[in-house]
């Protein structure tokens, strides 16, 4: 019992730490958010950070996004798509790391 008590509060735990940590889905029915990437910075909600480090994705909803390959550690599972209309949330991947966060707060409630 305490190992299985374990294991579920790893698994909450992580959870909460890890707040932006991403799954890409091939499948729009399975995703959370449906996400369409601009060529251009002033066109975004969003402008994302791309991290190799999971431990840089701590703080939640900031912009600073951590890909896994697994759904199940993911806390949002998004769908890249083609058109800007079919789109909840527009982004921009940026490459420098203190240029992450929300332009237009109205939509940050899709990832929390």
């Amino acid at each position: 019992m305490k190992t299985f008590l374990l294991i579920v509060f790893s698994f909450i735990f992580g959870q909460v730490i890890y707040g932006q940590t991403i799954y890409a889905t091939d499948w729009k029915s399975d995703s959370d958010v449906i996400v369409y990437v601009t060529e251009w910075k002033s066109d975004a909600d969003l402008l994302v950070y791309k991290t190799e480090w999971k431990s840089d994705a701590r703080d939640k909803n900031n912009g600073i996004w951590f890909f896994t390959d697994w759904k199940n550690e993911a806390n949002k599972k998004i769908y890249f798509t083609e058109w800007k209309s079919d789109a909840d949330v527009i982004i921009y991947f940026t490459e420098w790391k203190s240029d992450a966060g929300w332009k237009k707060n109205s939509k940050k409630h899709h990832f929390y």
